[in-house]
């Protein structure tokens, strides 16, 4: 990630700039989609409007030509510096606020908590038999944090997920068990049974470690 901040900092200062239209072409959707990569590597600054006016001053000084107020290359390691501590700053409000939200959604109406801690409520029942830990599934889901920061998303990708539940997270693969075809459900996923410590890109957002997942999945089809 710290790599990557750099490399998209200097790419766009070293860019024109120019007023752009919606983007017909593939190579303009493609560079419509290296801006998105861009601003998820600079989502972890969690800039307020007034600070992405700055950043937006540097970009436009950096294409025209214009003197730099700062030295980029003395700053790069501030740079690095602002990304981890606005990461933390924000990982420390996330930990926070997880332990009510699962004391929350462990006490909804219909909510069954397990000795693993995953916390499962069924949001539509299904019929039929359901899947074993062995078997293939075909699902539709959407993947939160705790504060509603969303990291994935299969609707958005425009086709369902097929994946084998030995192969899965414990939290999907214990809770998928409990379901049936056609039936949806929240699973509220502790971090012993999600990624545990681990921390990493997954979908479009950073998870950070130890952290509580939330999933609304949709089991379309199981295949023995």
């Amino acid at each position: 990630m710290h790599r990557f901040i750099s490399i998209a900092l200097v790419t766009l200062l070293a860019m024109p700039a120019f007023a752009a239209d919606e983007p017909k072409t593939e190579e303009q959707k493609t560079l419509y989609a290296v801006g998105l990569a861009v601003a998820k590597q600079i989502s972890v600054f969690h800039l307020t409007p007034a600070e992405f006016g700055i950043v937006k001053q540097g970009i436009t000084d950096g294409a025209t030509g214009k003197t730099p107020l700062v030295n980029l290359e003395a700053y790069s390691r501030k740079v690095q510096a602002l990304a981890h501590a606005r990461r933390d700053k924000e990982w420390e409000k996330l930990a926070a606020m997880t332990k009510d939200f699962v004391d929350n959604a462990a006490k909804e109406k219909g909510a069954v908590k397990t000795s693993s801690g995953l916390i499962y409520l069924s949001l539509k029942e299904g019929s039929g038999t359901g899947p074993s830990a062995t078997d293939k599934v075909k699902v539709n889901y959407r993947g939160t944090l705790v504060d509603g920061i969303e990291f994935d998303n299969s609707y958005k990708h425009g086709y369902p997920l097929e994946l084998p539940l030995n192969g899965v997270i414990k939290c999907w693969s214990e809770g998928m068990q409990m379901m049936k075809p056609g039936g949806k459900a929240r699973l509220v996923c502790p971090p012993e049974i999600g990624y545990g410590e681990r921390e990493g890109e997954h979908g479009v957002a950073l998870i950070p470690p130890n952290a509580t997942l939330v999933f609304e999945i949709e089991l379309l089809e199981v295949k023995k």
